[in-house]
């Protein structure tokens, strides 16, 4: 079985879906699971862009340094590159059925599905609030990211 690859989508790529990606390799780290994880915005706003500083901070308080992160847009080959496409928020996974191609291959779906309790809901963005916010971000993304990594190790079982 070939290893798993996830693409974590949020609108700029600059707080919560590079959040997502670390959060996720982390997980998947600790679980000795091999996958591929990347990032992306359906914004081109900040592409070529390091993260957000707030959120590299947060992801340093917890061991993870995402400063060599870059923004980048999704593109159509994402579909078929990427096994799971997870939206951080309802509007741009409304953007991602948009813009997925006829053919694409990629299951999509909301980032906190995979939280009982939380199906159908946004992760938090933090961008326009304050540094605290970022902490509830990557508490989001890590609860996620830890039922990811659970789901596809029972799926090699």
């Amino acid at each position: 079985m070939s290893k798993p690859s996830v693409l974590f989508v949020c609108l700029g790529n600059i707080c919560r879906s590079p959040l997502a990606e670390a959060a996720f390799r982390e997980q998947a780290a600790l679980a000795r699971l091999a996958a591929e994880a990347d990032s992306a915005g359906t914004g081109d706003w900040h592409i070529g862009s390091p993260p957000d500083r707030r959120a590299q901070a947060v992801a340093l308080r917890h061991g993870i340094d995402i400063s060599t992160y870059r923004g980048r847009q999704v593109q159509a080959e994402d579909f078929h590159r990427f096994e799971h496409i997870f939206a951080l928020d309802g509007e741009n996974l409304r953007d991602l059925r948009r813009i997925r191609p006829a053919d694409g291959t990629a299951h999509l779906a909301l980032l906190m599905d995979l939280v009982p309790g939380r199906e159908g809901t946004n992760v938090t963005d933090p961008y326009f609030g304050d540094a605290e916010g970022f902490d509830v971000t990557w508490s989001d993304v890590t609860i996620a990211a830890a039922n990811l990594v659970e789901k596809l190790l029972e799926r090699q079982d």
